[in-house]
């Protein structure tokens, strides 16, 4: 069938080749890649986060990479409104939106029947201080008691989504999962899930961060501390830049940044394994096929 009209999404964990794909789908497709990684929303977050670069934007364009400072606390409401309104445009112009990303909540947020409860300005500023009191692992605790679902899918290190959740729960009295309903899209969309056996995955996370490192992580990470990298809530906590900070301000050396970078990742990618893999819409993918490419434009243009 013709894909007119269709959201493609690749998703799935960190390491297993989506850009690549997205690339190749929109190709194959008459599409344009639109970024559903929350960290690549922030500008001069380049290396670590993979971004793609200028030459590969220029042949196939791209969508909601760049548009926060590092100093902007995320907003998953407002990334919402942003790839809807880029979903409809390129819908509007009979191009196919090629989602892609391993935020699951903000590929979620994109496509599905999903609106965000509301903030309270007193009780976020008592859970962010008692955040700094406490620390995010003690906040974490508390959440996994309230709500073990959200805990399952948060990081302890994530102060921001743990305020978060906390906040949701005080100000609705439901799990902050709760505010997820079940799967409903509201587009015609068709997600492909990329994986990997965990050994090979591993590799290739373990990998991905001495390549960062050694395209310049650091001095990427000394630019963005006059940017205002250290006063970011989000940015801050961001897999690679936490452990640069870390480095820099003479808590970890270099070789111990490289390695808790690695484990926090490999860590990450379970999480967003679990998170994926509860979805029963999505079409899962051997990411080191020799076929991918084919196989996935199959999927993707297939009747659903």
């Amino acid at each position: 069938m013709a894909v007119t009209g269709r959201v493609v999404a690749v998703v799935g964990p960190t390491a297993t080749g989506k850009s690549a794909l997205a690339i190749a789908l929109a190709r194959a497709l008459g599409g344009e890649v639109v970024n559903a990684d929350s960290m690549q929303l922030y500008c001069g977050m380049d290396i670590g986060t993979a971004k793609v670069g200028p030459a590969e934007r220029a042949a196939t364009p791209h969508h909601l990479l760049d548009i926060w400072p590092v100093t902007y606390p995320a907003s998953v409401a407002e990334y919402q409104q942003r790839a809807r309104a880029v979903i409809d445009d390129l819908h509007g112009r009979g191009v196919v939106p090629i989602l892609v990303g391993g935020s699951g909540l903000y590929v979620r947020a994109a496509l599905d029947r999903i609106e965000f409860p509301g903030t309270d300005a007193g009780l976020r500023t008592a859970l962010e201080a008692e955040l700094a009191a406490v620390g995010s692992v003690a906040l974490h605790g508390r959440l996994a008691q309230r709500d073990p679902a959200a805990a399952a899918a948060i990081l302890p290190t994530n102060g921001r989504r743990i305020v978060r959740a906390l906040e949701v729960v005080e100000l609705t009295g439901r799990p902050f999962t709760a505010a997820l309903p079940s799967y409903e899209a509201v587009y015609d969309v068709v997600q492909i899930g990329l994986d990997l056996d965990d050994a090979t995955l591993d590799q290739r996370v373990g990998q991905r961060v001495e390549r960062m490192f050694a395209a310049g992580l650091i001095d990427e990470v000394r630019a963005l501390i006059t940017a205002g990298l250290q006063d970011g809530r989000t940015s801050s906590r961001a897999l690679g830049y936490q452990q640069v900070l870390a480095m820099l301000a003479g808590s970890l050396t270099q070789a111990d940044a490289v390695a808790a970078t690695a484990l926090a990742t490999r860590r990450f990618v379970r999480r967003q394994r679990s998170w994926f893999r509860r979805d029963p819409r999505i079409h899962w993918l051997d990411a080191g096929a020799a076929d991918l490419v084919s196989h996935a434009t199959a999927v993707a243009s297939a009747e659903n």
